[in-house]
């Protein structure tokens, strides 16, 4: 029975990054055969995980057709810029009013692993202690309206910035920099119960991810201000 679960685990952290850093790009089918196969596990706990998955919005699951991962659309995106600031305001704000200890010293090993990944310019493990980072603050916030749509963003975030990611470009690169030291600044916001601050920062923090993503959104042909598709 534990060796069940913790081929279940693994099963459900290894989709879940590969899915976050687009080794399983949006819109594709999971192999239920492969998978059984690999994780040594039958259809019932498989499906088990990928009813998990599905539940957090990593995957969606279709009558006699299987799981596949989260599509994502122009229709996505748009919907994803509309809401982001808003969301992101509402969790730093409540995450600073109810944070325990316990989840600010998470919160600083995430940012630790952030900062670590930046210097070896590793953008996989970037993006996954980017996407940790604020799922713990979401679990600060621990609203349970609010958290379903969090974790929906934060996936779509985590793959929008792997799609927009460019190694050598030294904007980006500074930008990285500067989400950095705003992680900090979050923490310390966090730390001190500074709701009015947390609440400014998480705009800030926004901001900077939407300028730099708009750069090449819109060069795909996007309208991300009106919500409609513009001629290329």
């Amino acid at each position: 029975m534990e060796d069940a679960r913790t081929k279940k685990v693994a099963l459900y952290e290894d989709l879940r990054h590969q899915i976050l850093t687009l080794e399983l790009p949006a819109g594709s089918d999971l192999d239920e055969v492969r998978l059984s196969e690999e994780y040594g596990l039958s259809r019932t706990p498989l499906r088990e995980v990928f009813r998990q998955l599905a539940g957090e919005g990593f995957v969606t699951l279709r009558q006699n057709r299987g799981a596949r991962v989260s599509d994502m659309s122009h229709q996505t995106l748009r919907d994803f810029f509309v809401v982001a600031p808003m969301i992101y305001g509402a969790v730093l704000k409540l995450a600073a009013e109810n944070a325990t200890p316990e989840q600010v010293a998470e919160l600083k090993g995430a940012q630790k692993r952030f900062r670590a990944a930046l210097r070896s310019g590793d953008a996989k493990q970037r993006t996954l202690a980017n996407h940790d980072f604020h799922r713990i603050t979401g679990d600060m916030a621990g609203n349970i309206y609010l958290l379903p749509s969090f974790h929906r963003l934060l996936i779509d975030h985590a793959r929008i910035g792997m799609t927009f990611y460019r190694p050598r470009d030294a904007c980006m690169t500074e930008n990285l920099g500067r989400a950095s030291e705003q992680h900090e600044a979050i923490i310390a916001s966090i730390e001190a119960g500074d709701a009015e601050t947390a609440t400014k920062l998480a705009t800030d923090h926004w901001n900077l991810s939407r300028g730099q993503i708009e750069l090449f959104v819109m060069q795909a042909g996007l309208d991300l201000s009106l919500g409609k598709p513009v001629s290329a």
